[in-house]
């Protein structure tokens, strides 16, 4: 009787694969030292919604405003990071957001690429979404490549780390130092090529952020809050000289994922992917070449 039970109890726990991912077995964040937000940034509008120390920044959006910041330099490359903590309960219709774009410096014709957070309803997870939007509406179409997720774990209990790691020839988006989405580069039409900077922000997006728009900000839900803390940016800025080496996310100086990293990434995919947009056949994929291998 004691052996049968043992036996129900075992099936009765989830397997520890579909809880947690493998190790990574690399740890990209290690490599970069944190900096005050101070040092590296600075606020980009809604200065009452944000206050600042040494190690960590708090935005928030209410309906009088939101809040936004930039970096102080661009960069062509690079390691970009920050640890998160997001406000539980109702958000529906707000995005908290970290990410990197030239928009200022190309209005209309930028690059872009993005960690989100798509706000939620009670009892709902968020939803992490990453995009790459290369050179605006340039073509007539705007061209979003989004990969959702829900996490392993629930974002507003603690802090987790956030990157993106963009060399020349990828983008790997990293969740506590698991990559969760790598873009190759397969042209230059489709890949960002031209310095950005590395921005975070909080603001209201009802019409599309939370199933659509079928849910909206509820201000009696108000303020909304991100912290932030644990900045991280490191590369080659666009100042450096011709010679700075692009970071990277593997123990090779080449770049690129050790075989446990993607499996790593494989294990997140699976469990985890919730929208693929080169899985989606409503979509045109004639312009997005990265789908169609």
């Amino acid at each position: 009787m004691a052996f049968f039970l043992i036996i129900l109890l075992t099936l009765m726990v989830p397997s520890s694969n579909a809880a947690w991912p493998p190790s990574p077995g690399y740890w990209p964040s290690s490599k970069f030292s944190s900096m005050s937000f101070y040092k590296g940034f600075y606020n980009l509008w809604g200065p009452s919604h944000q206050r600042a120390d040494q190690n960590a920044l708090t935005i928030w959006l209410d309906s009088t405003s939101g809040s936004g910041f930039k970096s102080v330099k661009p960069f062509r490359s690079g390691y970009f990071g920050a640890s998160i903590k997001l406000q539980p309960g109702y958000t529906a219709g707000v995005i908290t957001a970290f990410y990197l774009s030239n928009n200022e410096a190309h209005p209309g014709f930028h690059d872009e690429v993005d960690i989100e957070f798509l706000g939620t309803t009670f009892g709902k997870p968020y939803t992490l979404q990453t995009n790459v939007y290369i050179r605006g509406s340039g073509d007539g179409r705007i061209i979003g490549r989004e990969m959702k997720f829900h996490l392993w774990f629930d974002p507003t209990k603690a802090f987790h780390h956030y990157a993106i790691l963009w060399s020349p020839k990828e983008i790997i988006f990293l969740v506590d130092d698991v990559p969760i989405r790598r873009y190759p580069r397969k042209s230059a039409t489709t890949f960002p090529l031209r310095p950005m900077w590395v921005y975070g922000s909080i603001w209201d997006a009802s019409s599309w952020a939370t199933e659509d728009g079928k849910y909206k900000a509820d201000y009696r839900y108000q303020p909304f809050v991100a912290q932030y803390t644990n900045f991280k940016a490191g590369g080659c800025s666009a100042y450096a000289p011709a010679r700075c080496h692009p970071v990277s996310a593997s123990p090779f100086r080449s770049g690129g994922l050790t075989r446990q990293q993607y499996r790593a990434m494989r294990w997140v995919q699976r469990y985890h992917l919730v929208y693929d947009y080169c899985r989606d056949y409503k979509r045109d994929h004639s312009l997005t070449p990265e789908c169609w291998s």
